[in-house]
C-alpha cells in the first residue's frame, strides 16, 4: 500500500494547534497552515464570511485543514498562480 504522506502534517506542538474547531483533531491538516487559497477572494471555495469593513474572515472555514484538503487546494493552485501574475 503506498502512503502520501506529504499531503498531511500535524503541528501538535504549536500554540494554536488546532485553530479551528473541529470534531476529530486526529484528522486536522497544518499542511496549509496559511491557505494559499486566500487571494482567490470570493472565488476560494471556502466557508468564509464578510466582516463589517468588508474584510474577509475565514475562521470557521476548515477547507485547508479537512480530509482530502491537499487535493482540494492542488486543484486551484493554478488560479492563484494566474491570479499572482496580475499585480
Amino acid at each position: 500500500m503506498y502512503e502520501e504522506h506529504y499531503k498531511f502534517f500535524q503541528n501538535k506542538e504549536c500554540e494554536y494547534f488546532p485553530c479551528h474547531k473541529i470534531k476529530n483533531v486526529e484528522e486536522f491538516n497544518c499542511l496549509f497552515c496559511y491557505c494559499p487559497l486566500y487571494m482567490l477572494k470570493d472565488k476560494c471555495g471556502g466557508n468564509f464570511v464578510k466582516t463589517g469593513n468588508n474584510i474577509k474572515d475565514c475562521s470557521n472555514c476548515l477547507v485547508p485543514h479537512a480530509k482530502g484538503s491537499y487535493e482540494r487546494i492542488m486543484e486551484k493552485m493554478n488560479e492563484v498562480i494566474k491570479n499572482g501574475s496580475d499585480f
